[in-house]
């Protein structure tokens, strides 16, 4: 049979540790010294003396075993909560990392954007600069056309006059001949 000592022996009976040690000392309960020198008492020997108390017995036993669930249950629930905990941690982690290679990738896309928008504006000053140049272009070659035109024009209107002039001339000269021809 198991061996047990004083203080598991009293428990087992349900009385104090110091009635189990007087019963001894009495020789009314054997026991024996192991290889620590401690006293030991066969369970066979405990019920003989006492009897067992098997009531407080299952009693402690269902409260020790009922703490020991609880504990083993409140572990398991640390324990739970940890892996939970770091899992939270690494997914916040990796919501960081998304985050700045997100923040990254939004900063290239805006340095672009205005990179685009310069050039645009750029180009379109350099458009509009381009525009008023051939503006200017065709207004001065209007004006050139229109010196040309008009020179043109007062050359012809002095060839015209000149004719005109000579026409006179001839018509006056003609009257004037048919006029000394009939005066002659």
């Amino acid at each position: 049979m198991a061996k047990v000592g004083a203080q598991r022996a009293s428990e087992l009976i349900g009385k104090s540790k110091s009635t189990v040690q007087r019963a001894m000392k009495a020789g009314k309960l054997s026991f024996e010294k192991d290889v620590n020198g401690r006293s030991v008492i066969d369970v066979s020997e405990l019920e003989r003396v006492f009897g067992l108390a098997p009531q407080q017995e299952e009693t402690k036993v269902t409260a020790n075993v009922e703490a020991e669930l609880k504990k083993a249950a409140d572990m398991i629930e640390t324990e739970r909560m940890k892996m939970r905990l770091k899992m939270l941690e690494d997914q916040v982690q990796s919501l960081e990392t998304q985050l700045d290679d997100m923040r990254g990738q939004r900063d290239q896309w805006q340095k672009q954007a205005h990179q685009v928008l310069l050039t645009t504006e750029y180009t379109q000053k350099q458009a509009e600069e381009y525009k008023e140049k051939l503006e200017d272009r065709d207004k001065k070659e209007e004006a050139r056309r229109k010196q040309i035109l008009e020179a043109k024009m007062k050359r012809l209107k002095g060839e015209n006059q000149n004719k005109q002039a000579a026409e006179e001339e001839e018509k006056s000269s003609a009257f004037s001949f048919f006029k000394k021809k009939k005066s002659a």
